[in-house]
């Protein structure tokens, strides 16, 4: 859209999808819900608006999108949206720094802005860093668009959804009193790195990992240059023990 911070044109559209007999489990129908999409890239934001954003059937009305930390502040700030569905990894800080400048809008009372992560990532740290940093949610990019549609309005609602195994991180992790030990080789990583380094770790190919991140394959060759000079490793192999031993696979 020319504009993220304008309403899209859907919305227009309400009275044919009240009308109609909703499918079993849509979004049509009395229910609706007013979302802000944050991720930095285009086409998968243009593939979730393409897939939930058709306000007759799902209900769900995109207004707005952004790329990276200050664009969501803005977009998030001028549209007032029930949901935000927010990447992990964004430039400028990541979706922490976002809930952490957001946080005044999830606690108004009275028009609460509640957040999903929505995310190709599963590792632990990232799903219990956006917990605690307010997020209602986090599923991960796996998710059908049903499902997707399912989880925002139960966000709106004020329920708390997960992906299925990504639930134990945060019981785990808030039954533990003791804080998780600091990790001095793994925070010379990027956030992007570590995604690379899982990925290596469980056995992809750089062809699959660059399609499952919506990079290319030079920049993953190029992140996992840079693991392994980090971490001062030789290989991929050395890279997936290394991992292994960290629990990081």
């Amino acid at each position: 859209m020319s504009d993220p911070t304008e309403a899209n044109g859907t919305a227009g559209t309400a009275g044919a999808g009240e009308a109609a007999q909703p499918a079993a489990g849509s979004g049509a129908g009395e229910r609706r819900v007013r979302v802000v999409l944050v991720d930095d890239h285009r086409m998968f934001r243009t593939g979730v608006q393409a897939e939930i954003g058709q306000t007759a059937e799902t209900g769900v009305e995109v207004v707005g999108e952004a790329a990276d930390v200050d664009q969501a502040v803005t977009v998030i700030t001028a549209t007032r949206p029930e949901v935000v569905l927010l990447d992990v990894h964004l430039p400028g800080g990541g979706g922490v720094e976002v809930l952490r400048r957001c946080a005044p809008l999830m606690s108004d009372t009275e028009r609460p802005v509640r957040f999903l992560a929505l995310s190709v990532s599963d590792a632990a740290e990232d799903v219990i860093g956006v917990i605690r940093g307010g997020a209602r949610g986090y599923v991960t990019k796996t998710i059908t668009g049903t499902d997707l549609v399912n989880s925002v309005f139960r966000v709106q609602e004020g329920d708390a959804v997960f992906s299925p195994r990504l639930a134990g991180f945060v019981l785990d992790a808030f039954a533990s009193t003791d804080a998780p030990p600091v990790d001095e080789d793994l925070d010379r990583l990027t956030q992007r790195e570590r995604e690379v380094l899982r990925l290596i770790a469980r056995g992809y190919a750089y062809k699959e990992i660059a399609k499952q991140l919506y990079i290319s394959v030079k920049t993953v060759e190029s992140h996992v240059s840079a693991v392994l000079r980090k971490l001062q490793l030789s290989n991929r192999h050395e890279l997936t023990r290394w991992a292994t031993a960290r629990r990081l696979v």
